[in-house]
């Protein structure tokens, strides 16, 4: 399967085509990476696989599945400081982030490229909305999810029809916009994680594209049953944990405001063709590329800062 050429409205760098990292959060998932692997488009130029510290086989599987795996080694713990570590160490023109549990299907990726080669800056997947479907969600998840989308679009003048679906693509010009937590913080000593470091970081990152005023996209996508193993997610935890992050966004969106931060364009969600994205400067110049290993080597506490854009 092909990506389309992008159209001259992206933040690509104005080549052909652009290329493609695919992220992959990873903890004992060595059963799953081969049904994950084996269904990525055979055109993804860089697969970069970090791992929370598992226990078994999963980073010896994924390098006899792709020699060319970049293998990270997150520097805390969650969800949040993995996808930070990974993005970190990324340097495709578009990031695409995927579970490794087989929910989320890696034979969906060109689609979301082609939403952002047409002019979209951040592209997510949803579950509710252009015939996106779910065979693992629960009756009491979707209306948590209704519940918390409700509030998101209220808030934020948003039109989202799946929030909390972790399957997302964008420019890697997007990163520093993000301000996702600096992945060179230690550990919190009382157990506790950083802001950002849990599941929250997808609620995060979906608020933070909208309220900087980027042409937001959405994706059908379908929602699969983990193939093997048990999820780490907990309905009530991680859905009062997504609500506070709302919360918290919208304050950080009010301060911004006031203190005159906030980027032109407010918030703009499914705007017509024609990205804001213009002149924005390629990710190099924002921030320091981290040092990585290629070619199957491990990369140790990958690190930048990250920072909005000026």
């Amino acid at each position: 399967m092909e990506f389309s050429t992008p159209t001259a409205n992206t933040r690509g760098d104005g080549g052909s085509s652009p290329t493609v990292s695919v992220v992959i959060p990873t903890l004992n998932e060595e059963r799953n990476l081969p049904h994950v692997f084996a269904k990525l488009p055979a055109n993804i130029d860089e697969v970069v696989l970090v791992d929370g510290g598992s226990k078994d086989r999963t980073v010896e599987v994924a390098r006899e599945l792709r020699p060319d795996v970049v293998v990270v080694h997150q520097t805390r713990t969650g969800k949040g400081n993995a996808l930070a570590c990974g993005f970190a160490a990324c340097t495709g023109d578009i990031i695409v982030m995927i579970d490794a549990d087989g929910s989320t299907d890696p034979a969906e990726i060109p689609l979301f490229v082609k939403k952002l080669t047409d002019g979209a800056d951040f592209v997510k997947g949803s579950r509710f909305n252009h015939g996106g479907h779910s065979h693992d969600i629960t009756k009491l998840r979707k209306l948590g999810n209704d519940g918390l989308n409700l509030v998101v679009n209220v808030l934020f003048g948003t039109k989202f029809t799946d929030l909390c679906y972790g399957y997302n693509a964008f420019w890697r010009t997007v990163v520093p916009v993000l301000d996702l937590p600096d992945t060179k913080l230690p550990k919190k000593t009382d157990g506790t994680k950083h802001w950002g470091d849990g599941f929250e970081i997808e609620t995060m990152i979906n608020i933070r594209a909208a309220v900087d005023g980027m042409k937001v996209g959405e994706v059908g996508s379908i929602e699969h049953r983990r193939i093997h193993g048990e999820t780490n997610l907990n309905t009530f935890r991680d859905g009062f944990r997504v609500l506070r992050t709302i919360f918290s966004e919208y304050g950080r969106m009010r301060s911004q405001k006031r203190n005159g931060e906030r980027r032109p364009g407010g918030v703009i969600v499914h705007q017509q063709p024609g990205s804001r994205a213009h002149g924005v400067k390629p990710a190099a110049e924002h921030a320091p590329e981290p040092e990585v290993s290629r070619q199957g080597d491990e990369v140790g506490a990958v690190s930048t800062d990250i920072k909005p854009l000026s």
